[in-house]
């Protein structure tokens, strides 16, 4: 090989080189901006996006009523012994923790079982926890409705009267951002920090 030609070559790598490199920070960069939930990251998913329910004062509310703040989504009901208690108390911890940042945090509760959970019921019931959460009270038509468009289970469990029945229900959270968009799926135990940490992310996006 000559002298011309195995210049030629050198050149040619270094350019490979050069793109390679560039090729990784733009590799790079990308990752970096990518954020990193604790929650299961929903991004772009195609349901539960909206919903159109009454609160326990009658008012028909929608996402677009809480714009600007983040939103998490919860389905239960006031006599749920566990799970819905337990999930309604962190949400109240979650709120504590965001600190300067509390005011930018709307807890929404669905209730799955309306023929017991009445304006009243559930209004004490957000109460025990925190008076800006707000409860929304489908008819029983509409509960078939938005369960189907979040992909929520619930189901009615017969107790040893016909008012002591219990709810099965899917235990998760979802999470919007300040703009409405359905951001994270949040399994029900995971804990206050994790959520604190997701919600303190979103709001830095």
């Amino acid at each position: 090989m000559n002298k011309r030609n195995a210049l030629r070559l050198m050149a040619a790598g270094a350019g490979w080189v050069g793109v390679g490199a560039t090729l990784g920070l733009g590799l790079s960069a990308c990752s970096e901006t990518r954020q990193s939930f604790n929650a299961v990251d929903i991004t772009g998913a195609d349901y539960a996006k909206d919903f159109s329910l009454k609160d326990a004062d009658g008012k028909v509310r929608t996402m677009a009523d809480f714009k600007g703040k983040l939103v998490v989504l919860f389905f239960g009901y006031a006599q749920c012994p566990d799970v819905c208690p337990t999930t309604m108390t962190e949400m109240a911890q979650v709120k504590q923790q965001l600190g300067k940042d509390a005011d930018k945090l709307q807890v929404l509760f669905v209730t799955v079982d309306p023929a017991r959970d009445t304006a009243e019921v559930l209004k004490a019931y957000m109460g025990a926890f925190d008076p800006s959460f707000v409860a929304l009270i489908p008819t029983a038509d509409e509960l078939v409705a938005v369960a189907k468009d979040y992909k929520v289970y619930y189901k009615k469990v017969d107790g040893k009267t016909p008012t002591s029945y219990s709810m099965d229900h899917s235990a998760a959270s979802y999470v919007y951002d300040t703009q409405g968009r359905l951001r994270l799926y949040a399994r029900y135990g995971a804990g206050v920090a994790p959520m604190v940490s997701d919600l303190k992310t979103l709001l830095a996006s």
